[in-house]
C-alpha cells in the first residue's frame, strides 16, 4: 500500500502483471491480513515488498526488475518477495 501506483504500469511495460494494493484491499488494513496471505499457501498472488529510502520507479527499478527476473519462476509459484537497493530475499508460499 505504501508503494506508489506508478509500479503497475512500470511493471506492466516490462511484461509483468502488477496490481496495487490499493485497487485489491483494504487501505486501512492490518499487517497481519498481509501474513495471513503469506500464510495461506501458493494459490495466492505473490507480493513483493520494497525497502528503500524513495521507492518510486525512478529511484529503484532497476533493483526491483533484478530481483523479479531472478526469482520469477518462484513468484509465477507464489512468494514473498523483499528488495532493497542491493540485495533481493525470495520465501516460497506458504510461510
Amino acid at each position: 500500500m505504501n508503494l506508489s501506483p506508478l509500479w503497475v504500469p512500470f511493471l506492466a511495460s516490462h511484461g509483468f502483471e502488477a496490481v496495487h494494493w490499493a485497487t485489491s484491499g483494504k487501505p486501512d488494513a492490518p499487517d497481519s491480513g498481509f501474513f495471513e496471505l503469506a500464510a495461506a499457501g501458493p494459490t495466492h498472488p505473490s507480493v513483493i515488498q520494497v525497502r528503500a529510502q524513495d521507492v518510486l520507479p525512478s529511484a529503484i527499478r532497476e533493483a526491483v526488475l533484478r530481483a523479479i527476473r531472478a526469482a520469477e519462476s518462484h513468484l509465477e509459484a507464489g512468494a514473498l518477495g523483499t528488495v532493497d537497493p542491493l540485495r533481493h530475499r525470495i520465501r516460497l508460499l506458504p510461510i
